[in-house]
Order: structure tokens, then C-alpha cells, then sequence
């Protein structure tokens, strides 16, 4: 109780400290924000937001940030007087409401890594969230339990943009030097997961030489590890779940000189269009203790309608990672041997399965590339390209130049394959041509994880720079080269080259702080 009320907690009859997920459920039913679905899961909305607000994420700048942060789109400064008055009104905002949940949980699986959370939650929703995302400490720990960072959660608190120097009533604020995030006017529980994420990304490379990266990552029975980057809609948490390898995490982990580990103890899965067919360990992990946000119901009934969007395309699940049948625990995996960078070219020019050189390996991370189909609107038919740097560039702190070097190193000094998946299309784009199929794309991951890849002949694309194999178990040689899936090859190399002038566009804003060999594995635009 000390520690809390150095928190800044006053009224501490109001508190409920380590709450079971059964408590908290109970707590979110009794105040009327959910109800149980049909499989005994909590079903809660966010409100206004369903979704993270990147541009409403500030970090202090002070002594400690002012030349390490990278200072972009996605890291906003704020100053230190801000911060100071946000801190004032939401520990006021707290302290007034008639009660509050406060969890202590930490992150890192590695325990030389570990960094204690404490998060201090409005809603028991919020708190069940946090349960289920962190990893959990045994009761005897609880007991000397110290925070190193802390987050406090106040959903109903409305800022005044001007005074706090937002840009309107919602905010995540980060301050390295008082180890904190502040969460206001904003119900998103992604919004606590990200933050310490970002924290995490500042931390361990400058200070403990860790990489952090936004990927899934599984181990084979003879303890190979495998890494999966890519953005949504590539495939990585549906490539990464794999019946035969044990999954040790399905999106943030860190690598050290002999470990793969999982920042989080739970998985924070979509659930838009899910079927038990498709996912089949997502699908099973809907039921007592997990938490889904911002689904409809069938009309009358209390099972989920996964295919409606209508309150947003981003539904959400969060469970701790034991509901995985094939989680491995405690989630630290051996040093990977092959990693995998996922993309889904909407314009068919990249090669289902390439091998890329240290050099290209390091641009194709700090770019990041996936392209998105446009919808459904009427006429619209062109594939829009996105790039987020080091497939997470929301949450990097730091130039992304540093992850980028970080990885080329370690996959130099540890001999790890790198390839690139397209997940996409094959054929012609969007609109010709047709997805990749999946039994393909798993052949190629299968081949690749087996060593079947290491000995074959492999051919440069011309535009791309990559190596692609001519031949792989389980897929027919033709659909290798790109270029022999279109039937026009004048448009497949005009959209190429387009596509390769896109990535150099992209990549000037970064050319400033990475090498001379980075800058080489540019493709010829």
C-alpha cells in the first residue's frame, strides 16, 4: 500500500490491487460495460476509439530524449510542463472515482531483462486486459514488488487540448525520466500494450545491446527458431502458428546474444472474419478470461458475428498465451536460423520466396513495404503500397537505422538465412491476377525451415536485386520468377520499376543514417 500511494493514489479503500480475471469480469458485468458471449467470454467496447491514435502519442522531450529520440510523425514531442499537468489531472481524476484496479505484472520472459509494470486502470476491463497481456508474477513476488515503470489508464478523463498541449481530448504521453505513461480520454486497451512496447524499443538496444522487434517467432523440435516480420493482412500470426513448432510469441520479442524472448505473456489477435477452419487456436481461445472488444452479436443471441465491421474492422481478442495449445513456456526460444520477412505485393512483381544479402536485408527491414488493396469502392482497382519502418515504425523510438544495423549484425555474426515472402499476387496485380496460394506459401517456409533451399540454383531478379530459388519442394517452378506468371512481361517490368521507384522514394527520409551498403541494396527504379 506504500508503493501505491507513492503512485500518487490518496483513496486507497476504493483500490482492488491484483484482481483475478473471474473478479474483474465480475466487476465489468456489475457496472454494465459487458456482457458474456456464448463460449463464456467478456465482450466489451473501447468506445469513441477502436483503435490506437498514433498522432495523439506524445513523448516528453527533456534531457534524457532530446537527441536519442528520432523526432518524427510518430514520435511528437511534448514539454515538460504538459506532462506535469496531465500527471496532476489524471491522479486527481482518479483519485475522485469510487474505485479503481491496479495491477503490478512485467514484461520481458528473460528474466536478466525483466522490467516491472505497474498499471493503474479506471475500468476493471482495462485491468483484465493488462492480466492477460503482461507476463505475471507468482504471489511470493508480489510481496517486495517495485515498479520501474507505471501506467495509469483514465478512459472518462476528457484533456483540455489547449492547457495540455495536445491536439485534442485524448493522449498517451511517455516520460523516460519519471518512467511513466499516461493514458487519457481514450478506452483503446492497444494503447497500454504499444506504450510499453515503444518503451521497450528505447530501452534495450541503447541500454542493454538487445534488439527489439515487431515479430512473431516459433522453435522447432530440434530448437531452431524462426522470426516472422510483417504488417497486417501478410500472414505472419497465420505462417508463425504452425501445428508442428512451438509458438513463443505472436508479436514482440527481443533478441539477445543466446536467446529469442517474448516481451508479453498473452496474444492480442483481430478477430474480423475469423473462422475455427482458418484459426482454429485463436477461434478456441474465445472462452472464459479472454477479452473481446467492439464485436456485434447475431440478432437475439450472444454468439459473436465475426464477419460484421460495423463498429470497426479492427475487433479485437486478447488472452493470456496457455490458451495456445502449442505456446512454449516459459516463451525464450535459442538463437533463429532463418527469419522470414512477410509482404503482401498487391502488385505481383515480388518473388513468392527470395534470399536477401545483409545489405538488401537491412533495406527491406527499414522499409518495410506491404501494399493494401484498395477496397471495394467503386472504379478503384489500385493497390496502395505502405511502408512502416522495421515493420513497426508507430512504436521506434530510435532512428530506425539502429534496429536495421542491429539485425545485420546479428544475422551476420549468427549465419541466419533471411528470406522474403510474398504473400500477395501472382500473375498480374490486383484485379488480374490471383492471391498467392497458401499450401504454396507454407511449402516455400517449409522448404526454407527444412534446408531444402540451401543447395539449390538460384537466379538475380533484375529490378529487386534478390536471389530467387529456380526450383522448391511442393511448388511448381514456374510460379518462382514472377515474371513467368504474367502473360504481358513489358507491363510486368514497367510495374516493377514502379514499384522499385516507390521504395527509393521512401527510403530518402532514412538515407542519412545508414551505410554505404544499405544504400547499395536499393532496387534499380
Amino acid at each position: 500500500m506504500k508503493n501505491l500511494l507513492k503512485s500518487g493514489l490518496k483513496n486507497t479503500e476504493s483500490i482492488h490491487y491484483q484482481s483475478s480475471p473471474e473478479e474483474l469480469i465480475k466487476d465489468t458485468i456489475r457496472i454494465g460495460e459487458g456482457v458474456l458471449n456464448d463460449t463464456g467470454a467478456l465482450v466489451i467496447r473501447t468506445g469513441e476509439f477502436t483503435g490506437r491514435s498514433p498522432k495523439d502519442k506524445f513523448t516528453v522531450k527533456d534531457e534524457i530524449t532530446a537527441d536519442t529520440v528520432h523526432w518524427n510523425e510518430f514520435n511528437i514531442p511534448t514539454e515538460q510542463k504538459y506532462f506535469d499537468i496531465i500527471f496532476n489531472k489524471i491522479t486527481a481524476y482518479i483519485n475522485q472515482l469510487p474505485e479503481i484496479w491496479v495491477r503490478d505484472c512485467y514484461a520481458c520472459a528473460d528474466p536478466r531483462y525483466r522490467i516491472n509494470v505497474r498499471v493503474v486502470t479506471e475500468k476493471p476491463w482495462n485491468n483484465l486486459f493488462a492480466y492477460n497481456m503482461f507476463l505475471r508474477p507468482k504471489e511470493e513476488e508480489l510481496e517486495n514488488f517495485k515498479p520501474d515503470w507505471q501506467v495509469i489508464s483514465a478512459p472518462g478523463l476528457k484533456l483540455d487540448a489547449k492547457e495540455c498541449g495536445t491536439r485534442q481530448h485524448n493522449g498517451a504521453i511517455v516520460s523516460f525520466k519519471h518512467k511513466m505513461i499516461l493514458i487519457a480520454g481514450t478506452g483503446y486497451t492497444g494503447e497500454t500494450k504499444k506504450g510499453i512496447f515503444t518503451i521497450l524499443n528505447y530501452i534495450l538496444p541503447q541500454e542493454k545491446n538487445v534488439l527489439s522487434m515487431h515479430c512473431s517467432a516459433n522453435v522447432g523440435a530440434e530448437g531452431d527458431t524462426a522470426i516472422f516480420f510483417g504488417l497486417s493482412g501478410t500472414g505472419k500470426t497465420t505462417l508463425s502458428a504452425d501445428p508442428n513448432r512451438k509458438l513463443i510469441g505472436d508479436d514482440e520479442h527481443g533478441w539477445t546474444d543466446d536467446t529469442i524472448f517474448n516481451f508479453e505473456g498473452g496474444c492480442y489477435a483481430k478477430t474480423i472474419n475469423l473462422t475455427e477452419e482458418k484459426e482454429p487456436e485463436i477461434y478456441h481461445a474465445i472462452r472464459p478470461g479472454a477479452l473481446v472488444e467492439n464485436v456485434s452479436f447475431y440478432p437475439g443471441t450472444n454468439k459473436i458475428n465475426f464477419d460484421d465491421g460495423s463498429i470497426t474492422e479492427n475487433t479485437r481478442v486478447s488472452y493470456p498465451l496457455h490458451f495456445i495449445s502449442n505456446a512454449l513456456e516459459p516463451s525464450i526460444g535459442g538463437l533463429p536460423k532463418n527469419i522470414f520477412f512477410l509482404t503482401c505485393d498487391a502488385f505481383g512483381v515480388l518473388p513468392p520466396v527470395s534470399k536477401l544479402n545483409p545489405g538488401q536485408t537491412m533495406y527491406q527491414f527499414i522499409s518495410g513495404y506491404t501494399a493494401k488493396v484498395a477496397g471495394t469502392e467503386t472504379g478503384v482497382t489500385e493497390p496502395k503500397p505502405t511502408f512502416s519502418a522495421c515493420f513497426g515504425a508507430p512504436f521506434l523510438p530510435l532512428h530506425p537505422g539502429k534496429y536495421a544495423h542491429m539485425l545485420g549484425d546479428k544475422m551476420q555474426e549468427h549465419k541466419v538465412n533471411v528470406w522474403m515472402i510474398n504473400t500477395g499476387w501472382t500473375g498480374g496485380p490486383y484485379g488480374t491476377g490471383s492471391r498467392m496460394k497458401l499450401k504454396f506459401t507454407r511449402a516455400m517456409i517449409t522448404a526454407a525451415l527444412e534446408g531444402k533451399l540451401n543447395n539449390v540454383e538460384f537466379e538475380t531478379d533484375p529490378i529487386f536485386g534478390v536471389a530467387i530459388p529456380k526450383e522448391c519442394p511442393g511448388v511448381p517452378p514456374e510460379v518462382l520468377n514472377p515474371i513467368n506468371t504474367w502473360a504481358n512481361k513489358s507491363a510486368f517490368t514497367e510495374k516493377a520499376k514502379y514499384l522499385a521507384g516507390l521504395f527509393v522514394k521512401n527510403f530518402e527520409k532514412y538515407a542519412d543514417g545508414v551505410s554505404a551498403e544499405v544504400l547499395a541494396a536499393a532496387p534499380k527504379a
